[in-house]
C-alpha cells in the first residue's frame, strides 16, 4: 500500500511516527511522513535507512523566544482545558492551514491515513476523500470508558464514570469543536458532534501506543481500540551516543540521578537559569550526583565539578540504565523510555497530560509524588528525590516493569494490525 502519515508537536510525537514508518516501510509498504515540528528545525535533514518519504511542514513553529512564552504561559495556568486551548492557540493556529494542506496532498497519493490522534486536518481531509484512517493514541488518558477515568481512584463505579466523561467530552467539545468544524466547512462536510469519537478514536483501527505493562484494554473498548504498545525506535543520528565527556562523568562515581524538562527546559536565559537553579538545589540538598540537561547552562552561569555535570543533551536510551533515577516533565517519550531502563522517576509536570503520566507511574509503583512545575521547590524536589533514591521497592519494581516491557515490540504490534485490519487494500494495491 501507499500509506502517508502526518503528525505535530515536539520530539515525543514525532519519535514514534519515525519508527512506525520505519516499521511499515520495512514491511513493504511506500510510506510518506509529513512532520510539523513545534520547537525544533532537527527534523528537515533526517533521512530515513529504509527509505520513508519524510517532509517537514511550517517547522519549527515557534522561535526560541514564542517556545519560552508557551511554556511559562502553560504551566502557569491551572484549568486544563484553558490550558490545552492556550497551548493550540500558540502552537497549533498559525500552521494549521498548512497541515490541512499538506494532508489533502497526502489524501490524493495515499490507500490509507495514520495520523497523530491530534491531527484533526488529516482526519478531516481523509474523511472527505473516503479513504480509510488509522488514528495513533499517544496517551490512553483521552479513552473514554465506564471502567476508567484519569481523575478517579480505584473503586470509583461506572455511574461515577460516565459522569465524569460526559463532563470531560463536553469540555473538550467546547474547547477543541471549531478547529475540525472550521475544516470541514470548507469541504461541505457536516460539523461533528463529538471530537473524541469522531477524531482522537478512528473507528477503523486505532493504535493504542502505550506498554500494556502501563494501559489495559478496557471491557467496553470498542474492537477497533488496540494497545501496541510504545512505538519505538533505536537511537536517531541525531541523538547521537554517549560522548566521552559523560562516559568519564559515570565512571567517576556512584550512579546519578539523569535530571531533564525536555522541550519544556526554557531557552532564555533568565527562565533557563531559573529551571537551572531548581534542579542544582534539589540535587545538592539531595545529596546525590546529578547529569542536568539543559541547552546553555555554561552561558547561564552553571558549570560541571565533580558531582553535578550539565548537558546540552543526551541519548535517553543509552544514558538512563547507567542512572539511579530519573527527574523528568513526564512527556511520553521520555516516560517511556524511563520505564523501559528500569529506574524510578520523579516528575515535575507542566501540563495535564504530564500530570496524567506522572499518576501512572506512581500508580505502578515507580515514582514518587507528583509535582507541579508552577509551585515546586528545590527543597521539596530534594525531598521526594531522597524518598525515591531511598525505596528498594521503587527500584525492584523498576525493574519489574522493565523486563516486562523488554519481550514488547510495539512497531512489529502495529504493523501486524495495521496488515490485519487492511489486508483487502493491500490485494488491491497489488
Amino acid at each position: 500500500m501507499k500509506i502517508g502519515m502526518q503528525t505535530w508537536g515536539s520530539h515525543g510525537d514525532i519519535r514514534p511516527f519515525l519508527a512506525l514508518a520505519e516499521g511499515l516501510q520495512a514491511a513493504g509498504h511506500d510510506v510518506h511522513l509529513v512532520i510539523t515540528c513545534v520547537d525544533s528545525d532537527a527534523y528537515e535533514g533526517v533521512v530515513s535507512p529504509s527509505g520513508v518519504k519524510i517532509s517537514v511542514i511550517a517547522s519549527p513553529v515557534l522561535t526560541p523566544e514564542q517556545q519560552e512564552t508557551v511554556g511559562r504561559t502553560a504551566y502557569e495556568i491551572r484549568n486544563p482545558m484553558t490550558q490545552m486551548a492556550t497551548v493550540l492557540r500558540l502552537c497549533l493556529d498559525p500552521v494549521e492551514d498548512a497541515m490541512f494542506d499538506a494532508a489533502r496532498r497526502l489524501c490524493a497519493e495515499s490507500d490509507l491515513l495514520i495520523g497523530h490522534y491530534f491531527m484533526h486536518p488529516l482526519q478531516t481531509a481523509a474523511e472527505a476523500a473516503g479513504r480509510p484512517y488509522v488514528s495513533v493514541l499517544l496517551s490512553h488518558a483521552a479513552i473514554p470508558s465506564d471502567f476508567d477515568h484519569p481523575l478517579t481512584v480505584s473503586g470509583a463505579g461506572k455511574r461515577i464514570h460516565r459522569m465524569l466523561w460526559w463532563l470531560t467530552r463536553t469540555l473538550l467539545n467546547r474547547t477543541l469543536m471549531h478547529y475540525p468544524d472550521r475544516l470541514r466547512r470548507q469541504l461541505g462536510m457536516p460539523p461533528l458532534q463529538d471530537v473524541v469519537t469522531q477524531v482522537w478514536l478512528s473507528r477503523q483501527l486505532t493504535l493504542v501506543a502505550v506498554s500494556p505493562a502501563i494501559c489495559r484494554a478496557q471491557p467496553d473498548w470498542p474492537a477497533s481500540l488496540r494497545v501496541c504498545g510504545f512505538l519505538d525506535t533505536p537511537n536517531l543520528a541525531m541523538e547521537g551516543d554517549i560522548p566521552p565527556g559523560l562516559a568519564a562523568f559515570l565512571a567517576a562515581g556512584d550512579a546519578p540521578v539523569y535530571m531533564t524538562f525536555g522541550s519544556w527546559m526554557p531557552r532564555d536565559p533568565t527562565g533557563q537559569a531559573k529551571a537551572l537553579r531548581l534542579l542544582t538545589d534539589a540535587a545538592r540538598q539531595a545529596g546525590c550526583r546529578a547529569i542536568i540537561q539543559a541547552p546553555s547552562a555554561a552561558a547561564c552561569g552553571f558549570h560541571a565539578d565533580g558531582d553535578i555535570l550539565y548537558v546540552a543533551a543526551a541519548p535517553h536510551h543509552a544514558i538512563f540504565p547507567h542512572c539511579r533515577a530519573v527527574v523528568h516533565h513526564g512527556g511520553a517519550g521520555t516516560t517511556q523510555s524511563v520505564m523501559r531502563a528500569g529506574k524510578p522517576s520523579v516528575v515535575v509536570a507542566n501540563i495535564s497530560e504530564q500530570e496524567h503520566w506522572g499518576r501512572e507511574l506512581r500508580r505502578l509503583g515507580i515514582a514518587g509524588r507528583l509535582a507541579r512545575r508552577r509551585n515546586v521547590t528545590a527543597p521539596a524536589l530534594a525531598r521526594q528525590l531522597r524518598h525515591v533514591l531511598a525505596s528498594p521497592a521503587m527500584a525492584a519494581r523498576g525493574a519489574d516493569v522493565a523486563r516486562a516491557m523488554a519481550t514488547e515490540n510495539g512497531v512489529d504490534a502495529a504493523v501486524a494490525l495495521v496488515m490485519q485490519t487492511f489486508a483487502h487494500r493491500q490485494v488491491t494495491a497489488a
